[in-house]
């Protein structure tokens, strides 16, 4: 039944989420949920488990979502374009590979030698445009309206969504009873989708760097806002305002947004490496931030998740080479 409290041109509900995971199931990975002592992060709560959705295909939890949209939406014989911090352009790249379709995809300066490297070697034609992801969407608009292509949307679409909502489904599977789940925001596509699985029925809080809260400050005004994109994450979880699709699920089914600085996302990499050699990008060690800097404190007995949703970095997050092994 379409959810008639939201403003979408169709369904976003668990119906919708489970019939995108049927559709994209046979090109994406069922990632893995590792269970660890949570004081080894230094955090107290009853358990803690992290969604190791680093290891998906391209590195992040983004390729669910731009498989939803070209296996949802048709498709011209110009392609797909889209423009992205990095991470939404390597899945698209991967999916238009994937299934034989062009691709160009346009991304910012700030955008990583890794994420850029992994675009090329996947056969899109990458065009990098401006400093940061607003500039490089209104490069790639300009070049739909001139030379056509499907837009694919890093967050402000319902089959992106719906695709990156699949990420609850495998949770709810694989970790049940959960109290709460931490999840990194950048344009809101991801806790978003993820929101809709859960319906209210657990504890979501979204995570923000300090110098690029567009979640924090929509949610403090009441709707999508300009705000600062900025800092360690810059290329991932910096487009300056949330989209306007997203917004209502999470307005009304993510209980509150925290903010850590860029020194603790930092920390929070080290960690993830340190403990159990996980390998993240500033984006996608963002959630675990909120809790290793006690920005977000469980209660005791908390069944608490991390979502680790990206991992496309050049550089292992050691502090030094001294470092003991």
């Amino acid at each position: 039944m379409p959810d008639t409290a939201h403003p979408f041109p169709a369904p976003c509900d668990r119906d919708a989420i489970a019939a995108a995971e049927r559709l994209i199931r046979p090109h994406i990975r069922w990632t893995p949920v590792l269970e660890v002592t949570p004081g080894d992060f230094g955090v107290e709560a009853g358990s803690l488990l992290l969604k190791l959705e680093m290891l998906q295909h391209t590195g992040s939890f983004k390729a669910r979502g731009a498989l939803a949209n070209l296996l949802m939406r048709p498709i011209p014989a110009a392609g797909v374009v889209a423009a992205s911090g990095g991470n939404h352009g390597v899945a698209v790249a991967y999916a238009a590979n994937r299934l034989g379709v062009p691709a160009t995809i346009f991304v910012p300066s700030v955008a990583s030698p890794a994420k850029v490297a992994l675009i090329r070697s996947l056969g899109a034609t990458l065009v990098i445009a401006g400093d940061r992801y607003d500039d490089a969407l209104a490069a790639s608009e300009t070049f739909i309206a001139e030379r056509g292509g499907l837009p694919v949307h890093a967050f402000d679409q319902r089959e992106t969504l719906l695709g990156q909502g699949t990420i609850g489904l495998e949770l709810e599977t694989d970790a049940p009873g959960l109290d709460t789940l931490l999840v990194a925001v950048g344009g809101g596509g991801l806790i978003g989708g993820i929101a809709a699985w859960f319906d209210g029925r657990i504890r979501i809080i979204g995570v923000e760097p300090e110098r690029a809260p567009t979640l924090y400050q929509a949610m403090a005004a009441g709707h999508p806002v300009d705000a600062e994109a900025g800092g360690i994450a810059a290329d991932s979880l910096a487009p300056r305002r949330v989209g306007d699709l997203m917004f209502p699920i999470v307005r009304d089914r993510v209980e509150r947004v925290v903010l850590v600085a860029d020194e603790a996302i930092r920390a929070a990499q080290e960690s993830l490496w340190a403990t159990c050699r996980i390998v993240a990008e500033p984006g996608g060690a963002t959630a675990l931030a909120a809790l290793t800097s006690g920005r977000y404190r469980p209660a005791p007995g908390e069944r608490v998740a991390v979502l680790v949703c990206g991992a496309n970095t050049g550089a292992l997050p050691i502090r030094s080479p001294d470092a003991p092994e």
